[in-house]
């Protein structure tokens, strides 16, 4: 099975410290306006998630949701989580260490896009 979604040796690093800090996290995939189109990391169940999201899988034991309608955008690509030095616009917990999550993306291949981990949704 192929993963949705992978991490950088940077990302994961900034994840073990915000845990430290935090506990347990999530992260969600925002999808415009005033964050532009960035990860955001909470600590879990901070953030209200419905049954429009979807959860593409884990990084490092913490959950990455988008919303269904974004993912008809993104179902064709492979994200990679990373972080970066810069201060982002949001409400994210990296935030004041002076870091950014960032997502980058590529197209997944045809082998890949035959064999994905399936997705997962809020139980009902």
């Amino acid at each position: 099975m192929h993963k949705r979604i992978d991490i950088t040796p940077e990302a994961t690093a900034l994840i073990s410290q915000l845990k430290e800090r935090y506990g347990e996290l999530m992260f969600h995939q925002s999808g415009g306006c005033c964050d532009g189109s960035q990860p955001m990391c909470f600590e879990k169940g901070d953030f209200k998630l419905g049954y429009s999201d979807v959860c593409l899988g884990e990084v490092e034991g913490c959950e990455f949701w988008m919303s269904r309608d974004q993912f008809e955008y993104w179902q064709h690509t492979h994200l990679t989580l990373n972080a970066i030095d810069g201060r982002g616009a949001s409400f994210s917990l990296e935030i004041p260490l002076g870091k950014r999550f960032l997502i980058e993306s590529r197209l997944f291949t045809d082998e890949e896009r035959g064999n994905l981990e399936p997705l997962r949704y809020l139980e009902e």
